[in-house]
């Protein structure tokens, strides 16, 4: 899983319908999530951070849960079907279990920008939704990967993935304690 981060609202050239721009960390990869005006201004109040003189349906949503003793622990971006993502709220209760909520990725947005939670997505649909958003940099990755490729042996490259897979099996079993309610996703 990727944490990502909200790069900000964007309107489409074509249609000017608004998108979210979500950016990972290396800030190279953007994937952009159409969404409609009321789901824009959501989740652009939640990123000025600045209450409003009434609660909008985000900031209710965040006070039930504080007043319901839940924490969201973080969204997570992770299916994409036909141009549609889907999201899911990983909630912790008070009693320590987990809860998970289904919901539309933008309205997940919204929430965790007024909580303060991460918002993750899996690789796969980071790979599949994502753009470059510097492909002089990702040129230069390439034209180093190649040149390393060129200076290494196939025998040495087999040592080399080996040596990676033990290094993240060793880093998986550290990672993988399991967590109240059977989540091993990592908070």
């Amino acid at each position: 899983m990727v944490e990502m981060r909200v790069a900000g609202i964007a309107l489409d050239a074509a249609s000017r319908s608004p998108i979210v721009l979500l950016r990972d960390p290396s800030g190279r990869r953007q994937v952009p999530i159409w969404i409609d005006q009321a789901q824009a201004q959501n989740i652009m109040a939640g990123l000025k951070d600045q209450a409003p003189a009434r609660p909008l349906s985000h900031d209710l949503m965040a006070r039930l849960l504080e007043v319901g003793g839940l924490e969201l622990q973080r969204v997570i971006i992770h299916t994409i079907e036909d141009s549609t993502f889907r999201a899911v709220l990983k909630l912790s209760g008070p009693d320590g279990r987990s809860h998970d909520v289904d919901a539309r990725p933008s309205d997940a947005i919204a929430l965790a920008l007024r909580t303060g939670s991460g918002i993750w997505m899996l690789e796969e649909v980071v790979a599949d939704a994502s753009i470059p958003v510097d492909a002089e940099a990702d040129a230069e990755d390439a034209a180093d990967f190649r040149r390393f490729l060129d200076g290494i042996s196939p025998a040495e490259l087999v040592r080399h993935i080996r040596q990676a897979q033990t290094d993240s099996s060793e880093e998986q079993g550290s990672d993988d304690e399991e967590a109240p309610g059977g989540d091993t996703t990592p908070s």
